[in-house]
């Protein structure tokens, strides 16, 4: 039997500002994987698209899952609503039910089966933590934005042990691999320049087809770079990095979602970058407080203990940053901001801030014609569908 997967943003998954402001938080890297991609590699669904986000209909990025309105998701087949915080284990094995049933975890509400012809089931029910008879998932939720930074690489670790679908790598002698062969897996196009080191004795490495790594440059696992991503230089370890980034200096315990820019020196650790960020020349962020204290942060419902001794900063999708731009240990970053002058910016940066204090704002046409011409330098269109998810973002983030 078909089954059709959908995921949906609950009420937490919406909070996760910036990054939920012009993205599904299915669509959000986290581990070797988006939550849509490890679903479907999991459970052997196809996801259709996102639903519980109003504010993003119209979402149609490339090489992601559409946001669908709820009349546009098909009843003639079988669909699997699916909590996009949820996490399934790689041990799971979905068996689809005979009737409708709520998909349980640990006596939480996971997700729903819906069977074909029959209505999707209502958004109480999604929300609902009442499980009752279900049917039981293995996994687990991620209850924060900051969860999404994995730095022990646990999940990191499992995801690319059970779903990397890359060989193992053949190297030549201009290569120095530290660790187990095994660990170390590479597409056949990936290019290599003589100095390299890598080391797996702390988890496996894996690079993705068109990968280009630059002399001079040392990875350490765990670690997964996306397909066409240049790594021109320095040390990389501990992190997730999507397709079509460019990437120098330190980058520790971070994910960079992918089509970014951190081009130039500079450290970056426990960070979260979203689409389209370019930071400038020596970007650098504080990840450890002095008095080495949890580190507080902005959330929608005010400031938020971590509970954590590293967080580095949050940066929405569509951030750039001017040379030498220092951020503070918990910094949030709202998405279109463009940081610069002498200033180090506020702990909490506003969407479309224009110089890093939120006023002005930056002018949406204007910042609608640079979005449009970074993303055509990678080969990618806006389209309307971004184009109005973006415009509803400035308006909606307006003061």
């Amino acid at each position: 039997m078909t089954v059709l997967g959908v995921l949906y943003d609950d009420a937490r998954a919406r909070s996760w500002h910036p990054l939920t402001l012009t993205r599904p938080a299915g669509e959000l890297l986290f581990g070797g994987f988006t939550f849509r991609e490890r679903a479907e590699a999991a459970l052997g669904v196809r996801c259709i698209g996102h639903c519980g986000t109003a504010h993003l209909r119209g979402f149609d990025e490339f090489g992601c899952a559409p946001v669908l309105e709820p009349e546009a998701i098909p009843r003639a087949e079988a669909r699997l609503f699916l909590n996009s915080r949820f996490v399934p284990d790689w041990t799971a094995r979905f068996v689809t039910p005979g009737s409708a049933r709520a998909i349980v975890c640990a006596g939480r509400v996971a997700g729903w089966f819906a069977p074909a012809g029959t209505a999707a089931p209502a958004i109480e029910a999604l929300e609902s933590n009442e499980a009752g008879d279900g049917l039981e998932l293995p996994g687990a939720f991620i209850e924060e934005m900051w969860d999404l930074i994995d730095p022990g690489g646990a999940q990191l670790t499992a995801d690319l042990a059970h779903g990397a679908g890359v060989p193992s790598a053949s190297l030549s002698g201009h290569v120095h691999r530290v660790g187990p062969p095994s660990d170390l897996r590479a597409a056949p196009d990936v290019v290599f320049e003589p100095g390299v080191v890598i080391d797996v004795t702390e988890g496996p490495v894996v690079l993705d087809s068109g990968v280009r790594v630059r002399a001079f440059t040392r990875l350490a696992g765990p670690l997964k770079v996306g397909r066409e991503t240049t790594l021109l230089g320095g040390s990389v370890s501990g992190s997730s990095i999507g397709p079509q980034c460019k990437v120098r200096g330190e980058v520790e315990a971070s994910v960079l979602l992918g089509y970014s820019n951190k081009a130039h020196d500079g450290f970056i650790g426990h960070a979260y970058a979203g689409r389209w960020v370019n930071l400038g020349a020596l970007t650098t962020n504080s990840d450890l407080k002095n008095n080495y204290r949890p580190v507080r942060i902005w959330t929608p419902a005010g400031e938020r203990d971590t509970g954590r001794l590293k967080v580095g900063c949050f940066l929405g999708d569509h951030v750039k940053t001017a040379i030498g731009t220092l951020l503070n240990t918990g910094t949030v970053v709202g998405p279109g901001a463009n940081l610069f002058g002498a200033a180090t910016p506020p702990k909490y940066v506003p969407p479309f801030a224009w110089g890093g204090t939120g006023e002005p704002r930056y002018d949406l046409a204007r910042f609608l014609e640079t979005a449009a011409t970074a993303m055509a330098r990678r080969g990618v269109v806006l389209s309307d569908g971004m184009r109005g998810v973006l415009e509803t973002a400035w308006r909606e983030s307006a003061p």
